[in-house]
């Protein structure tokens, strides 16, 4: 088996653009795993070319991996819509100390809210590439043109539809909570629901909040939304009984959240993202899949 050493002007790159392109991959994919082959397969096609004769290398690993996404999107609109119960995006929280290298993690910022790439699920692959490289990275209208191959005025469009779509159901780019606030609510949503206190529960949660699990069909949960703040609170509180877990504040896409845990064994069970709207939980989004769950659990395993 060959053990030759990638070129240094691979190393290189390997070292200044890898964690951009997960930035872009997981926006795109909402997968951290996914994003994670993406970027592999990119640099594998890297090798296969003179990357001192590409005058913008970024540039063209971005293209790379943009239309290596366009593809997985295309692939994966038969899987979303087999899937059991609600599909949401591979969570992201912050490594634990040192445990990770910045370079290998995606950034946490307001373009990875769990709202937001909820809705950019929705979209079109071509206009979740538009919005994705144009509004989020800036890219020019004619770069994005020549890397999804349509005109920069089609671009333009695509983006103009995603950003509209966006606005619509998401409301403002940044939430009407202060961050303080948000984490206020999110640490007296965790007590509420940790000593199950339905009352205390019921005064953060907004009366026409949604609450939804993703489980994959592997674990057990309801498979459709549940709407209104007494279904909501009473479905949580019985699950976390059920199942006996504890509750944990976590940072999950940027935004205050919570981790359950496993009392018995410190397995992660689920992780709750806390969307926040006039300082009351308008949308809980719950991560169940083991699947999705297995990179918070590899960062959190040398803690346990």
């Amino acid at each position: 088996m060959s053990t030759t050493r990638p070129p240094p002007s691979v190393c290189r790159s390997w070292r200044d653009h890898r964690r951009y392109l997960l930035d872009v991959a997981y926006r795109m994919l909402g997968s951290v795993n996914e994003a994670e082959d993406i970027v592999q397969e990119a640099f594998t096609r890297l090798l296969r070319v003179d990357p001192d004769q590409i005058d913008d290398l970024r540039g063209w690993l971005v293209a790379v991996v943009t239309r290596l996404c366009l593809d997985q999107l295309r692939s994966a609109r038969s899987r979303r819509e087999a899937y059991v119960g609600p599909w949401l995006p591979e969570p992201l929280i912050p490594p634990p100390g040192e445990s990770l290298d910045p370079a290998e993690r995606v950034t946490l910022d307001d373009s990875v809210r769990m709202a937001l790439l909820v809705v950019l699920e929705r979209l079109t692959p071509a206009e979740r590439a538009a919005f994705v490289l144009h509004d989020v990275f800036g890219f020019s209208f004619d770069a994005v043109g020549s890397i999804v191959g349509r005109s920069p005025a089609a671009c333009r469009q695509l983006a103009s539809r995603a950003r509209h779509r966006i606005q619509a159901e998401t409301g403002p780019a940044r939430f009407t909570v202060e961050p303080a606030e948000q984490r206020r609510v999110a640490e007296r949503f965790i007590a509420a629901a940790s000593g199950g206190d339905l009352d205390a529960l019921l005064q953060l949660l907004d009366p026409d909040v949604i609450g939804e699990i993703d489980t994959g069909g592997i674990v057990r949960g309801p498979r459709r939304p549940i709407v209104g703040r007494r279904r909501v609170a009473s479905a949580l509180l019985q699950s976390l009984r059920v199942r006996r877990v504890a509750l944990a504040p976590m940072v999950v896409n940027g935004e205050p959240g919570a981790i359950a845990i496993q009392i018995r064994d410190g397995r992660v069970l689920a992780v709750y993202a806390l969307t926040m709207r006039n300082g009351l939980i308008n949308h809980i989004h719950g991560i169940a899949n083991p699947d999705k769950l297995a990179y918070i659990a590899s960062l959190l395993q040398p803690r346990a």
